[in-house]
């Protein structure tokens, strides 16, 4: 038995010395004690073996991926009219000459997207909420919503566009502009809202009906409920269906071309009539899908994320 000095009396005993916990250091909660964690053997064995399994995974996937595309591209260039496709389609000349055009071009297609993407949200946001509001004197503005949404998701696209871009101005409406991008963008909107509309309806349904109670037992209207609680947890699940939606109208903003408009698809489709050359529709097309990955690795992302938390408990 050893003894503790403490400066402020006589000597005290101190039973703990000796203790065999204090020399292996492995007591918890007692200072100076080691807590380093040492895994075990067979934890150390299963990791080696998920980083072996993963390096194998690895290596036949991206075999797996060059064996196909060594295949697909031998039978591409096997094909009998490859070389006649290759001179069309694929020719540098006429790619390094539409690739600045096509640039220049897709400046409009962004604006568009900026802009009908911003539309688009307001509106169906609004829409969705006159298809729920409730009691019969709402009928006729939910009726009119339905409508709406039921006439514009079914016309397609390309019809739309029509109507409105060569429709419009045959009206000669006075005050009314017939440039091409204002009403090439009035068509995405009209038709994306409806699109969205659906899809922020989906997401005020999804709440369940004890949020709205509970926010009016709390003295909250029915306008504070929905906008402070029903609101906030829609959108909040819908995000990745949304995202989706903007993808599809990032990519349909190139049908404004139909117009007159020149936009990414109008500059590739004026430089192939005139040289009878395909490669320009090769670049704009290939502009499109890299302005397009960023937004769908994205979407994927905040999906993936959204799951992980709503696993966890961690979204409502």
């Amino acid at each position: 038995m050893t003894v503790v000095k403490d400066g402020s009396g006589p000597e005290a005993p101190d039973d703990r010395a000796g203790d065999p916990a204090d020399d292996k250091g492995d007591t918890p909660g007692v200072a100076g004690a080691d807590t380093t964690y040492v895994p075990s053997q067979r934890r150390l064995d299963r990791e080696r073996h998920r980083r072996a399994r993963a390096r194998r995974a690895t290596s036949i996937a991206a075999v797996s991926t060059l064996v196909s595309a060594v295949v697909l591209y031998l039978l591409v260039v096997s094909a009998p009219g490859w070389q006649r496709t290759k001179e069309t389609f694929f020719d540098g000349h006429y790619a390094r000459e539409a690739f600045p055009k096509v640039l220049e071009g897709l400046w409009l297609n962004v604006r568009l997207l900026v802009i009908c993407g911003v539309l688009v949200l307001v509106l169906g946001m609004l829409i969705a909420i006159a298809r729920t509001l409730r009691g019969p004197v709402f009928f006729p503005v939910r009726a009119l919503a339905a409508a709406y949404t039921d006439f514009f998701r079914g016309l397609p696209l390309i019809i739309n566009l029509m109507i409105v871009v060569f429709g419009v101005p045959a009206l000669r409406l006075q005050g009314v502009s017939v440039d091409p991008v204002l009403l090439g963008g009035t068509a995405l909107t009209l038709t994306y809202s409806a699109y969205v509309a659906e899809v922020f309806r989906a997401g005020i349904e999804s709440v369940h009906p004890s949020q709205r109670a509970a926010a009016r037992s709390l003295g909250l209207t029915n306008r504070q409920a929905l906008q402070h609680v029903v609101l906030p947890q829609a959108v909040r699940r819908q995000v990745p269906p949304l995202l989706n939606d903007l993808v599809s109208l990032q990519k349909d903003t190139g049908l404004v071309s139909i117009g007159g408009a020149i936009d990414a698809v109008r500059a590739s489709d004026i430089i192939a009539q005139r040289s009878l050359n395909y490669t320009p529709y090769i670049v704009a097309g290939l502009v499109f899908v890299a302005l397009t990955i960023p937004m769908t690795r994205f979407t994927d992302w905040v999906t993936a994320r959204m799951d992980r938390q709503r696993a966890q408990g961690g979204t409502t």
